[in-house]
C-alpha cells in the first residue's frame, strides 16, 4: 500500500520527505514498519510540533517586549515576575524538546527512527504516536527507569 511515489521524469523513487501524507492517514500495523509513508507521517508530525513550539516562543518574546513589568504595586510586580519566570522556564524546557525533535528528525533521515536504541527492536506505532521523540521501546524505557530509580535510592 505504501509504495514510493515516482518521479516521472527520472523514474526514481521520491524521498519520503517529499511524500504527501493524507490528513486522515494514521500509520497501521498492517503496513511495513517504517515504510516511506510512516516516515513521511512522523516527519510531518515532528515538524509541525517543532513549528508550534517555535511559534509559542515567538509569541512569548513579543509579549515580553510589550508588557511592562513595572507594576506600581509591589505585590502586583512580584506576581507578574513570578508568572514570567514560570513562562520562561516552560520555554527553556521547550528549547530542550526542540533539540530532541531535531534528533528524531535526524534519525528519520538516517533510517534509525522507530527502532529502540537499546534493543534495536521496533518501537510500537502507538508509542511513537503518543511520543514521537521516543528512542526506546516501552519495555526498554521501563527497565531504564527501574535501574535509574534503584541508583537514585542508593
Amino acid at each position: 500500500m505504501a509504495t514510493a511515489l515516482v518521479d516521472f521524469f527520472n523514474e526514481k523513487p521520491v524521498p519520503f520527505d517529499r511524500t504527501v501524507v493524507p490528513e486522515s492517514y494514521r500509520p497501521s500495523e498492517n503496513e511495513e514498519f517504517m515504510c516511506d509513508l510512516h516516515r513521511a507521517y512522523f516527519l510531518k508530525k515532528l515538524r509541525e510540533w517543532k513549528d508550534a513550539i517555535i511559534d509559542e516562543s515567538r509569541q512569548t518574546m513579543a509579549q515580553l517586549q510589550v508588557d511592562s513589568l513595572r507594576e506600581p504595586d509591589i505585590a502586583d510586580r512580584a506576581s507578574s515576575e513570578t508568572d514570567w519566570s514560570i513562562e520562561l522556564r516552560t520555554r527553556d524546557r521547550q528549547r530542550k524538546l526542540i533539540a530532541k525533535i531535531d534528533c528524531a528528525i535526524r534519525r528519520l533521515y538516517e533510517g534509525e527512527y522507530g527502532y529502540c536504541e537499546v534493543t534495536g527492536e521496533p518501537i510500537s506505532l502507538a508509542r511513537l504516536e503518543a511520543r514521537p521523540i521516543a528512542t526506546m521501546s516501552l519495555e526498554a524505557q521501563e527497565r531504564h527507569e527501574r535501574i535509574e530509580k534503584i541508583s537514585r535510592d542508593d
